[in-house]
């Protein structure tokens, strides 16, 4: 069953399910931010709680709190890309308590790359999203 569109939280279940999709494509990105800043570790702590939720074993306070980290973590980086990556970062953890953060995924991939990267990167989330939640993260632009 599709997730309803106009939903912003959908059920724990949905949410643990487009939680990992989120992670996996923050992995993918985490390169770009971890070069400017090898020694930060709330990025990696956060998709870490982010696993952890997605098998039932954080709440989703804790994982707030990972977000917020993240954002921290965005406004310590000095370029644009790895700013972008933290941002990323940031909403695929707080999908945990609101599926509606899935959406700026995208929008953060495309501020973190150019080019055929980005290109190659967009390609792959969209064949990787869940097929029942394409049109709740991509819209109308599923």
């Amino acid at each position: 069953m599709e997730a309803d569109l106009t939903d912003l939280t959908l059920p724990e279940e949905d949410r643990q399910e487009l939680i990992r999709w989120t992670v996996a494509c923050v992995e993918r990105l985490l390169p770009v931010f971890t070069a400017e800043r090898p020694e930060e570790s709330r990025l990696g702590d956060a998709l870490d709680g982010a696993r952890q939720f997605a098998v039932g074993q954080r709440g989703v306070g804790p994982m707030r709190e990972l977000a917020f980290g993240c954002h921290a973590a965005a406004r310590g980086a000095s370029s644009a890309s790895a700013t972008a990556v933290a941002r990323a970062c940031g909403q695929a953890v707080a999908v945990a308590h609101m599926a509606a953060h899935s959406r700026k995924i995208e929008r953060y991939t495309r501020k973190a790359l150019t080019g055929e990267k980005l290109a190659q990167e967009l390609a792959w989330q969209r064949t990787h999203v869940p097929p029942r939640f394409r049109q709740y993260v991509y819209g109308d632009n599923a």
